[in-house]
């Protein structure tokens, strides 16, 4: 069986920066499972890995323009500290989503100082040329189902990998799981 739309296809994958520094991997985890023409993942993955077979190795090298976008100085705020009632759980490195005009959006807090903290909402890889390298460990037909809603379910999926799809304009992916920033349920949504 080759990868062609409407194949389920579970991939583990290393991503690295530029330098060679290890971003996100699948190692020791299950698979990233996907419904391959859905918009689940990068589309440059998915041109990628179109027609592969299983085992087989993809090493692809993928550009801001084609992975998360520019870093964008603008998305960079400085918000007070008096704004926030529960100022402890302001610590650089959380995550959390915000819902804005252009739908929820994952936004990082950078900086803590006395009176403000700093809030990015970049994309974390935004301005980032990625490199993965991909093993395709397993391909099926996709159900009735997954191609009518546009995506899978895999219950108590729990990787933490966003599965690559656009949630960004604000859209119910119809699945029964609760999303939060961050944590991947399997749905083939990023959230």
């Amino acid at each position: 069986m080759i990868i062609e739309n409407n194949s389920v296809v579970a991939i583990h994958y290393v991503l690295t920066d530029d330098n060679g520094e290890m971003v996100d991997s699948t190692q020791d985890q299950d698979p990233m499972v996907y419904l391959h023409g859905a918009n689940n993942i990068l589309p440059v993955l998915e041109d990628a890995l179109e027609g592969k077979t299983l085992k087989s190795r993809v090493r692809t090298k993928v550009s801001p323009a084609d992975g998360y976008g520019k870093y964008k100085e603008e998305l960079v705020q400085s918000i007070p500290l008096s704004s926030f009632p529960n100022t402890d759980q302001i610590k650089v490195g959380t995550q959390f989503e915000l819902d804005t005009p252009q739908g929820p959006q994952i936004a990082t807090i950078t900086k803590v100082e006395p009176d403000e903290f700093t809030l990015d909402m970049n994309h974390p890889l935004a301005g980032e040329t990625l490199h993965f390298d991909i093993e395709v460990v397993d391909i099926r037909e996709a159900t009735a189902e997954e191609i009518a809603k546009g995506h899978l379910h895999v219950e108590g999926c729990g990787c933490g990998h966003s599965h690559g799809g656009d949630h960004s304009q604000g859209e119910d992916c119809g699945c029964d799981h609760e999303h939060k920033g961050g944590e991947g349920c399997g749905c083939g949504h990023s959230h």
